[in-house]
């Protein structure tokens, strides 16, 4: 099943840096459709006013006549098109002069990373206990700045959330520097708007937004390492997860320590997979396991080819990874 369920919207805010940008995408695009309509108005006019030939009268034997230079309609329209322009213009450096700047005092720093095609998402601390990683989904708490420092793994991508922050490139060998913020709990879907490939449509992610006890909670929650297997099932699943998984996969606590590919440690916490291809249910990732090239060509991760034997303590282990 796939995850694309609502659209990006960039016609409504959600937090304090997207709140000044979208007054002025409604008045961008309210000019932009009185033109077209302008347009389209003079075009009838002149149309209607025009007159028809008459039989088959050769265009030759039509008289030319002299009429005005226009140029009087010409310096109208030059100066009814610059006043909203001046305006746009104005408000487009207020604007960005208001969002530009990082917030003086994140109550959360972030690393992420673009990647052919999903997003690495450090969490910082004040120890290296604290530290994390995970991939496609961003947890932050409401009411508060968030910096975050955006970084290129391999081309150039870009990170959009248009209900929290606008659009900012991760270029490699350069840290760009964004911020968002949100108002109100939610999910706010986000995603890659710099061509970086054949997958890059399918380049999603996820801010979810979650009032400041929630948030904690799951902080907590996401800084344990991987919890022990109970089952032998699971723990057959972790020895092929560890054998065939980690070259290029990470689950905190145990011998997969790859970082090429998204942590694993809490994989089952994520609503999607494969960056907001799939929904994150047991038939999805079962498919994404056996044969993702099917579900994503192109993409790095190579057909698995388990047995069906495998395939089940495989999924019985990462399941209990929450």
């Amino acid at each position: 099943m796939n995850a694309h369920h609502w659209p990006l919207s960039y016609l409504t805010s959600a937090g304090l840096r997207a709140g000044k940008v979208v007054p002025l995408t409604w008045y961008m695009l309210s000019v932009s459709i009185i033109v077209c309509l302008v347009i389209a108005a003079l075009l009838w006019g002149g149309v209607r006013r025009s007159r028809p030939l008459i039989g088959n009268v050769e265009m030759s034997s039509v008289p030319v006549e002299r009429g005005g230079n226009g140029i009087r309609w010409i310096s109208i329209g030059l100066l009814v098109s610059a006043v909203p322009l001046v305006v746009a213009l104005v408000w487009t450096m207020l604007t960005l002069a208001a969002v530009a700047g990082p917030p003086p005092h994140p109550a959360l720093v972030l690393d992420v990373t673009g990647r052919q095609w999903w997003w690495q998402v450090q969490y910082n601390g004040t120890s290296s206990t604290d530290i994390f990683e995970t991939a496609n989904e961003i947890h932050i708490p409401v009411g508060v700045p968030v910096l975050v420092r955006l970084h290129g793994g391999d081309v150039i991508h870009s990170f959009w959330v248009p209900q929290l922050t606008g659009k900012t490139d991760t270029i490699p060998g350069q840290v760009n520097l964004s911020w968002l913020e949100a108002d109100t709990p939610g999910r706010y879907l986000g995603q890659c708007t710099e061509f970086c490939g054949y997958q890059h449509a399918h380049m999603q992610l996820e801010v979810v937004a979650e009032p400041q006890a929630a948030f904690s909670q799951w902080l907590s929650q996401q800084r344990q390492s991987a919890a022990a297997t109970t089952t032998p099932e699971a723990t057959r699943g972790l020895e092929l997860v560890e054998y065939r998984c980690g070259l290029c996969h990470r689950v905190r606590g145990t011998e997969a320590s790859a970082f090429s590919a998204p942590d694993l440690t809490h994989l089952m916490s994520r609503r999607t997979i494969a960056a907001g291809t799939l929904l994150n249910n047991p038939g999805n990732l079962v498919g994404w396991i056996q044969n993702p090239q099917n579900i994503k060509p192109g993409n790095l991760m190579p057909n698995q080819a388990l047995s069906a034997a495998q395939l089940s303590d495989t999924l019985a282990y990462l399941e209990s990874l929450k």
